[in-house]
């Protein structure tokens, strides 16, 4: 009987600890508030602006680069747009991400922003290099020199470690949500594995509590 009660309570516990494991990295990046960062001086700071009802939309296309307050980064799979809401003193906006949506060379259906969740797991910092791969063994025999199954060209990534914060800044930097007090600003993200070099024309469309607006952007 007492065996049944200690291997009772040592399932729970292992159990437990498995459950918090498997739970903590989600939970520490879903936690982080998303809260924008800090918008400009003013909508002439960015280079394209427009008068939506009584708020001012403006905004800075900036390809594949993610870059928060508190650092640069790349996305290969994404692009993004620095968009900011200015009004009168004393005026309040309910922002979400899903007002916006971006049309690229003309196309018929624009792409609709993305939430930052899609973007963190593919973020890369430009500065970050890998560990130098170790030059294969020249006494090596029957190897042919780099098959296909050689673990050197295994692709090599960020460790956890390092990755866990950028992610955190992106998703903190990112366009905030619910009604906030103006002016408020942040980062949109937009499915695009393309060139950038390949686009030529870029409109940002609105359309929230705000009214409606397609914005021009310099591609």
């Amino acid at each position: 009987m007492r065996f049944s009660i200690v291997r009772g309570i040592t399932l729970l516990i292992v159990a437990s600890l498995y459950s918090q494991a498997q739970d903590t990295p989600a939970k520490e990046l879903s936690s982080k508030e998303t809260q924008g960062m800090p918008p400009r001086a003013a909508p002439t700071e960015y280079l394209s602006h427009i008068q939506v009802g009584s708020v001012t939309l403006a905004a800075e296309f900036t390809g594949h680069s993610v870059a928060p307050p508190e650092g640069s980064y790349e996305s290969e799979d994404f692009v993004v747009v620095e968009a900011a809401f200015f009004g009168p003193p004393g005026s309040r906006l309910k922002l979400s991400y899903q007002d916006f949506s971006l049309r690229i060379n003309g196309k018929k259906e624009p792409t609709a922003s993305q939430p930052p969740e899609f973007v963190l797991k593919g973020l890369k910092d430009p500065q970050w290099e890998p560990p130098a791969a170790k030059e294969k063994s020249k006494t090596s025999f029957g190897t042919g020199g780099g098959g296909q199954n050689d673990s050197s060209n295994a692709p090599v990534h960020m460790p956890i470690a390092l990755l866990r914060p950028i992610q955190q800044r992106v998703q903190k930097a990112s366009f905030p949500e619910g009604e906030r007090a103006l002016p408020q600003a942040g980062l949109l993200f937009f499915t695009y594995r393309g060139k950038t070099q390949n686009i030529k024309t870029i409109d940002l469309i609105y359309d929230g509590p705000a009214g409606k607006a397609t914005l021009p952007l310099q591609p």
